[in-house]
């Protein structure tokens, strides 16, 4: 089952390679969820691991994961696996175009040409 959420990347780890091949790197996202923010950290794997080359600490993001558990000894881990990173709507987006921008200024009192006549014959 897939999930995501969106906010702003906290710290990105490093790559870690282990002898066995496998490939994983750990990246922090705090997301504002009411009066306290929380610091989720999420793992990218294998060939995933070049989604984070992209994205800096500060850029707001928005993460698509998969959510893994396992027993190890008796006792539960749950891991949060990312496979989709996108660049947040406030992250390096230009602010929208007002409507209209293409018409041109309306100008103001100390530009109008001469008196305005109030005596309209219509």
């Amino acid at each position: 089952m897939a999930y995501d959420l969106t906010g702003k990347v906290k710290l990105i780890q490093e790559p870690q390679t282990f002898a066995s091949g496998f490939t994983k790197r750990e990246f922090v996202v705090t997301v504002e969820d009411g009066k306290y923010p929380q610091d989720i950290s999420i793992e990218v794997l294998q060939d995933k691991v070049s989604l984070l080359d992209n994205v800096s600490e500060g850029q707001e993001v928005k993460v698509s994961f998969d959510i893994r558990g396992r027993e190890y000894n008796g006792r539960y881990f749950n891991n949060l696996v990312g496979w989709k990173i996108e660049a947040g709507e406030g992250a390096a987006a230009a602010p929208a175009a007002p409507a209209g921008d293409d018409r041109p200024p309306i100008p103001d009192d100390s530009e109008a040409p001469g008196e305005f006549d109030d005596d309209i014959p219509f």
